[in-house]
Formats: structure tokens, C-alpha cells, sequence
């Protein structure tokens, strides 16, 4: 267990957060229904927390947390506002969310299986996958009460 491979798995997960983190603020800018903008913008700091955890463990550690999201995230809220501006609306802004939650949650379920993490880096991940997880299955349960709704 290298403190370099906690440092490099935390840069990860910081960086795929706020992916999240912006997503989310991108997606209460374009929201349709102040219900969902209010979720988007709580998200978005329940995921600053997150950010928070994951970079104190990592300049605990000797790293210099990222600060800055992924090429990848840019994309993905590209497609967003293609699918939004296609007539999908809050509907399309909720599958895109909740794809983002999916891939967000698949990242930490690897960083927790990883193991070359020490425990004390573990631990923190798995504190924040807490956090993840509720988010997750809130985005799942709006994107579903929204296409029953239709």
C-alpha cells in the first residue's frame, strides 16, 4: 500500500466529483421545474462535501487535491443540452443525471475494492460513498416519479 496510489485513486474521485459538482450546476441552470432545480443546487453541495473529504485525505497524505473536473464531464453535459434542446426537457436532464450517478458510484465501488488503498483511505472513500449512494438512488427516484407522471 503506497501513499502514491492513495493520493493518485483520491485524484480520481475528486476529479469525477465534481464532474458531478458541475453537472448538477449546470443541470439546475436548465431546469424546468424549481422542484428539480432545488435538488440539483443541494446536490451540488452535498458533492462539495464530498470534494471536501476526499481532499483532505489527500493533502493529509502529501498530495495537492485537484481542483479542476475531466474533459469527459464536459462532454457528458454537452449531451445533455443536445438531448434538452431536442424537446427532452427536465426528462432528459434526470437520464442524464442519473447516467452520471451511475458512473460515479461505479468509480467508488472500485476505489473501495481496491486493494492497494490503505484502510485509512478506504474509509474515508467509504464515508463518501454514503453520500454518493443517497444521491444516487434520490436521482433514481425522481427520473422514475417523473416518467410515471408522464
Amino acid at each position: 500500500m503506497s501513499t502514491n496510489t492513495d493520493i493518485a485513486k483520491l485524484d480520481d474521485l475528486i476529479v469525477t466529483t465534481i464532474d458531478s459538482i458541475k453537472g448538477y450546476e449546470h443541470s439546475a441552470e436548465h431546469a424546468e421545474r424549481d422542484r428539480y432545480t432545488e435538488f440539483f443546487v443541494a446536490m451540488a453541495s452535498e458533492r462539495r462535501q464530498v470534494v471536501d473529504a476526499l481532499s483532505a485525505q489527500s493533502r493529509e497524505l502529501g498530495g495537492t487535491p485537484a481542483d479542476y473536473g475531466s474533459t469527459a464531464g464536459t462532454i457528458h453535459r454537452r449531451i445533455e443540452d443536445l438531448r434538452r434542446v431536442l424537446g427532452g426537457g427536465d426528462k432528459a436532464i434526470l437520464s442524464e443525471i442519473e447516467r452520471g450517478e451511475d458512473y460515479l458510484k461505479e468509480e467508488f465501488e472500485r476505489a473501495i475494492a481496491d486493494e492497494h488503498i490503505s484502510s485509512g483511505t478506504n474509509g474515508v472513500i467509504r464515508v463518501c460513498f454514503e453520500s454518493v449512494m443517497r444521491g444516487h438512488d434520490r436521482a433514481k427516484q425522481l427520473k422514475e416519479a417523473l416518467a410515471a407522471a408522464d
